[in-house]
């Protein structure tokens, strides 16, 4: 297997690989792991399957995550992997820490992941623990260097989310108001003010349905 033929396998699936590294035992991977692989959406392609699917067809709750706990379950038990996610309850799996070893995804200025191509739009579906040690491919720098205007430090319409910090009941105050009708139909403010985010093709409508998720929990 090749980082290459898993990157192909994850297209396939809608999926893409945001990342990966070699875990040491400070890492917290399940034992016997030699490359831990993690996994996001394919934009834009993620979106248009996913509306398809069985699990957002059926009306039952959280259909995004029973979607990854089939796709990605089935695709490690066919390569001889582990599944990992970062949802399914205590003891929650370190996926910020995995995400930093990568070296592809970052701590922004409003201290959100950024990654080298999804910005801040950076998501994970799960991740899969292999048995095998792949070669890896240089990391790109970190986006932020070169990003001399950094818009996200001051793009949330709440004063929500900033170098200072996240006040999330602030947040989702803000959500339920009038003015804030223009998140819950495009996303965040901040996550759209990232250059690097602006190119990677997330369609507003998923966007979206990560808002409503989101607001429920207000």
């Amino acid at each position: 297997m090749t980082f290459e033929a898993l990157q192909d396998a994850a297209t396939e699936r809608h999926l893409t690989i945001l990342g990966a590294f070699h875990p040491t035992l400070q890492d917290n991977a399940p034992e016997g792991c030699k490359t831990l692989v993690m996994l996001g959406p394919d934009e834009p392609a993620f979106w248009p399957a996913f509306k398809k699917s069985p699990e957002m067809q059926d009306g039952r709750p959280d259909p995004m995550d029973r979607w990854s706990t089939r796709v990605i379950g089935d695709w490690a038990q066919e390569i001889g992997a582990t599944a990992l996610y970062p949802f399914g309850g205590e003891p929650f799996l370190p996926f910020y820490t995995w995400a930093l070893r990568t070296g592809r995804i970052h701590s922004s200025p409003v201290h959100l992941l950024v990654h080298d191509h999804a910005g801040l739009f950076v998501s994970f579906r799960g991740a899969l623990a292999l048995a095998e040690h792949l070669d890896l491919p240089p990391a790109p720098p970190k986006p932020c260097l070169a990003c001399a205007d950094q818009p996200c430090k001051n793009a949330c319409l709440a004063g929500a989310l900033t170098p200072a910090g996240y006040d999330v009941p602030k947040c989702q105050a803000f959500l339920a108001t009038d003015a804030g009708a223009v998140n819950t139909r495009l996303g965040c403010n901040v996550r759209r003010a990232c250059p690097v985010s602006q190119s990677y093709g997330r369609i507003p409508a998923q966007s979206a349905y990560h808002m409503r998720q989101f607001t429920k929990g207000s």
